[in-house]
């Protein structure tokens, strides 16, 4: 076997201790991370507070028979809008016209016989008075005049009872509203005051919005003018959320001892009739608008167990690790009050693949709306 010089080592060491050194910087050199970003903006941001609430109409009304009868007529089909005072039913009225007529007759008798024993007092105290009767035919006069005029009240007052009766065969919409299914028809016999309801009316324009607030939300609402809080509420749902404006309407004068919340409600025109009676809605209550924060995407955000924080993209297009204090999230915002400034870039996006000082590639940017 031929020995070789010992001259060669010195050359091959050189070239090999070279290759092997840019063989680990190309492993020691992280590549670049594809991310989105956006900007950090100031503006001016509502403090909203989110709850779920029942839709109720404004007014409800069961409308009942005050008189028993026979439903003549149902002057209306069930769903229909009624105004108030608009004929709903009619019960036969013609027996209630009979006690009208027999009240209206006694009346008429008995006030003829009042204002006959009246002018028999007169003649009477005009003869006391001359000594040519005795007292106590006086006396009796007296009486029988005032008993005759006592009977008159009364026949007044059964007359009036009489034409109450009469006017309540017609039964007629207590408020204006929609109305509900009915519960009797043509043909059917109704009783007075017995509790059943004729059909119901609910009044939905305007409409309101029944939620609660935790108590802890109580004072903060307080500090502001309640009637000229906005209320909005949503229907459909996560894909399809349509807001309508309303407004504080009421609140509650204590705090449910059970539940610790207290009740409010919102009201809306309703004038397309979106809103049901039972349908259950998001609700949204602006107390105040904080004006001139910084905001950033809600997503850029990310918690750990130091606290919060989120990636700033700086000028080399380097990423720095940045602990932030978050004030509160406003719908798909997050408030903050200390760590980043406006105009500054924040990844909204591929934060898993990031570490301080590693390099980062922009692939979309995102503006704050």
């Amino acid at each position: 076997m031929r020995s070789r010089p010992v001259g060669w080592l010195a050359p091959a060491l050189a070239v090999g201790l070279a290759v092997a050194g840019c063989t680990g910087a190309a492993g020691r050199r992280s590549p670049a991370a594809p991310v989105s970003v956006a900007a950090a903006e100031r503006r001016s941001v509502p403090y909203e507070i989110e709850a779920t609430g029942t839709v109720e109409p404004t007014q409800s009304a069961q409308v009942t028979a005050q008189v028993s009868g026979l439903v003549t007529r149902v002057a209306f089909s069930e769903g229909d809008e009624v105004q108030a005072g608009q004929v709903m039913f009619q019960i036969d009225p013609r027996t209630y016209d009979a006690v009208v007529e027999r009240a209206a007759a006694a009346l008429s008798r008995d006030r003829a016989q009042a204002q006959s024993a009246q002018l028999d007092l007169t003649r009477a105290e005009t003869l006391a008075a001359q000594q040519l009767i005795a007292e106590g035919e006086l006396e009796t006069k007296r009486a029988t005049s005032e008993s005759m005029a006592a009977t008159v009240r009364a026949d007044s007052a059964a007359l009036a009872t009489a034409r109450l009766d009469r006017a309540n065969a017609t039964i007629r919409a207590p408020i204006s509203g929609k109305t509900g299914s009915l519960a009797v028809h043509g043909g059917d016999l109704v009783r007075a005051n017995d509790g059943i309801a004729l059909v119901s009316i609910n009044r939905i324009r305007p409409i309101r919005v029944r939620f609660t607030l935790p108590q802890d939300d109580l004072d903060e609402l307080r500090r502001q003018k309640q009637r000229d809080l906005q209320v909005d509420v949503a229907t459909g749902g996560e894909d399809d959320t349509t807001w309508i404006e309303g407004r504080l309407a009421f609140v509650d004068n204590a705090v449910d001892e059970q539940s610790g919340t207290v009740l409010l409600k919102g009201e809306y025109p309703n004038a397309d009739g979106r809103l049901w009676p039972g349908a259950f809605v998001r609700v949204r209550l602006r107390l105040f608008v904080q004006n001139d924060v910084t905001v950033v995407p809600a997503v850029a955000v990310t918690n750990s167990q130091s606290g919060p924080y989120l990636y700033v993209v700086k000028a080399d297009t380097t990423v720095e690790a940045r602990p932030v204090e978050v004030g509160r999230t406003w719908r798909e915002f997050a408030v903050i009050a200390k760590g980043v400034e406006p105009g500054e870039t924040v990844v909204t996006d591929g934060q898993l693949r990031l570490s301080p000082g590693a390099k980062a590639v922009i692939r979309a940017a995102g503006v704050v709306q």
